[in-house]
Order: structure tokens, then C-alpha cells, then sequence
């Protein structure tokens, strides 16, 4: 009923999509080239669906096909106004809490802010050995021209198909039609290949089988060494069941605890009253390194594609650097 209510405004926000995407490729709305390939991974709806893990899949790809990538990220849930570099000692309310990880794991420079064309040039200025740029998210940042763009869809498709306000689309379906190729994560390829015609769609699933105490990272436990015991699981991430059903299909009994996309997680926030193992995602175990708890544990996950995107990836860039 809602959103039939809503629809109206839906329909507006569809013209205002159509209108703003038409000025950018008509160039009578200005749009910034960077002079190295952009890589951007993103999404058609709201709310996260594997962008981040397999953003950094790619960075990591990359660096061994002999590229030196960097990373740029919007910051979300923090107040960025202008480019930043993220560093292992940035907090999360300063720099976003996914730009953190990236620079964790990659090993690669990592820089946000909201106008990623000026990012990149920061960037490049203080390392102008990248030689490629992987954007995680910023499909809708048409003020960026960019070489490669990845559309991850994960198993909760396109809700009821509508654009904001009254379904989760920002960007209508037939957008997958002009990327280069479709991420199905958990979702149906056949289906997104029938959406998409003659564009390759690669399946890709998360990896997580270790989970480190927080409080001392070289303390590390099999996943299955929770199966039969009761945990509280908390996740603060766009698709939170995703993060549950992992710990389900483990053997765990979990007592859920969602919370928004990107909340700022206190300590208070994890105190249940009992002392119960906490498993938490990495994304949010950065926000709370400054007062873990000893039955805190975290969670990392890996992308994993099909073993057919990587050399694709390489394709689009004219070849690995390192043959």
C-alpha cells in the first residue's frame, strides 16, 4: 500500500534519474576524465550488496597482475569535505568505516572524499605510481568518467522493481545494459543474463571460515567451533541476514542484533547483560577497536567471483603489466 502511495514521487525520481543521465552523456552537464583507467564498483540499489569485498578482490588482483591500483571511496557516515588519504590509524567517523578496511587489506593507497575526480588527483599527486583506480561505489557518479563499470546484484534482486521513494532502485533495471559486466551475487545469472543481453555476468560468493578475537588478533578460531552454541550476532551492514545466515549455515544459534547500514556502533550497544561470544563483521569491528571486549570476535570475508572475471577484468585494461 505504501508504495502505491509513493509512487508519484517514484515516477518523478525516474524522470530525474532519465534527465541527469541524459545532460552527463549529452556533456552539457561537466563531467571529469582522470588521465588512468577507473574501475567502478557499484550497484543499482540501496544498500550494500558485496561492493566493498569485491572492490577489494579487484585491488588485490590487480597489484599481482603487476598494476599498482588505488582506491577511492565516498566516506559514507562521515563528514569528508574535501580528499583525505585513510590510514591504519584513521577512525571511522573521520574517513567511513569500509575505507578503513580497504586500506587494511589491500595494501593499497586508499583516499576518500565527495568529489571523486578531485580525490583521484590527490591521489595520484602523493602516489603517481597508481596506475588504475578502483571506485567502490559510485555507479550514479556521473561526474567521473570511468573506463570499466561493475553492477553487483546479490539475492535480494530489485525489491518490488520501483525507484525511490517507493522501492530500493536507484537507477532503473535496464541500467545493467550499459555496464560491462553484472556481479550475480547470490542472485540469479540466467535471469540477469536475460536483463542484460550480451553482457557477461560472473557469479561470486563470501569466504569466512576464521574468526579473530578482537582483543588479540593472532587468537583465531575455526567458524565451525561455534556450531551448537548460542552467540550474539551484530552486524550494522546493508544487508545484515546475509551476515546471520553465514553464521546459521556454521552450526551457530545466533541472537540477532541489526542495526542501520554504517551505524556508528558503541560499547554500549554490544553489552547484552551475559557473556556470550559477540561475532561481528569486520566493517564494524573498526569501529569499536578501541574497546573491545575478550568474548568480542570478528568475522573477514573474502569475494570469491568466478574464476572467469579476472581474466576478463584484465581485458578491459589491455592485459596483466607483470607477462
Amino acid at each position: 500500500m505504501l508504495a502505491w502511495l509513493l509512487w508519484p514521487a517514484s515516477l518523478a525520481f525516474r524522470a530525474a534519474v532519465f534527465l541527469r543521465r541524459a545532460l552527463y552523456r549529452l556533456r552539457l552537464l561537466p563531467s571529469a576524465r582522470v588521465d588512468v583507467p577507473v574501475i567502478v564498483v557499484g550497484n543499482l540499489v540501496v544498500g550494500g550488496s558485496g561492493k566493498t569485498p569485491l572492490a577489494l578482490w579487484i585491488a588485490v588482483h590487480l597489484l599481482r597482475a603487476g598494476w599498482s591500483p588505488g582506491i577511492v571511496s565516498r566516506g559514507y557516515g562521515a563528514a569528508i569535505d574535501a580528499p583525505r588519504e585513510v590510514t591504519l590509524t584513521s577512525e571511522a567517523s573521520e574517513v567511513g568505516d569500509e575505507p578503513i578496511l580497504l586500506a587494511r587489506r589491500s595494501g593499497c593507497p586508499v583516499w576518500v572524499g565527495p568529489d571523486r575526480a578531485r580525490v583521484i588527483h590527490a591521489l595520484r599527486e602523493k602516489h603517481p605510481d597508481v596506475d588504475v583506480v578502483v571506485l567502490d561505489d559510485g555507479l550514479q557518479h556521473y561526474r567521473l568518467r570511468r573506463d570499466v563499470e561493475i553492477a553487483v546484484v546479490d539475492a535480494r534482486g530489485f525489491g518490488n522493481g520501483q525507484l525511490l521513494p517507493a522501492g530500493p532502485l536507484r537507477e532503473p533495471v535496464a541500467r545493467l545494459r550499459t555496464v560491462g559486466a553484472v556481479i550475480a551475487h547470490g542472485a540469479d545469472k540466467a535471469r540477469l543474463a536475460a536483463l542484460a543481453p550480451g553482457v557477461p555476468v560472473f557469479g561470486m560468493r563470501l569466504e569466512g571460515e576464521t574468526l579473530h578475537r578482537m582483543t588479540d588478533a593472532r587468537d583465531r578460531r575455526p567458524l565451525k567451533a561455534l556450531a551448537g552454541r548460542a552467540v550474539h550476532a551484530v552486524a550494522a551492514i546493508g544487508n545484515p541476514n546475509r551476515f546471520f545466515l553465514h553464521l546459521v549455515r556454521a552450526g551457530a544459534k545466533p541472537r540477532l542484533h541489526p542495526f542501520p547500514d554504517h551505524h556508528p556502533l558503541r560499547a554500549e550497544d554490544l553489552d547484552f547483560g551475559d557473556i556470550l561470544p559477540v561475532v561481528m563483521t569486520e566493517k564494524d569491528a573498526v569501529k569499536l577497536r578501541g574497546v573491545a571486549q575478550p568474548n568480542w570476535w570478528v568475522l573477514p570475508v573474502q569475494a570469491a567471483p568466478d574464476h572467469g572475471f579476472g581474466p576478463w577484468l584484465l581485458q578491459q585494461l589491455g592485459g596483466a603489466k607483470n607477462r
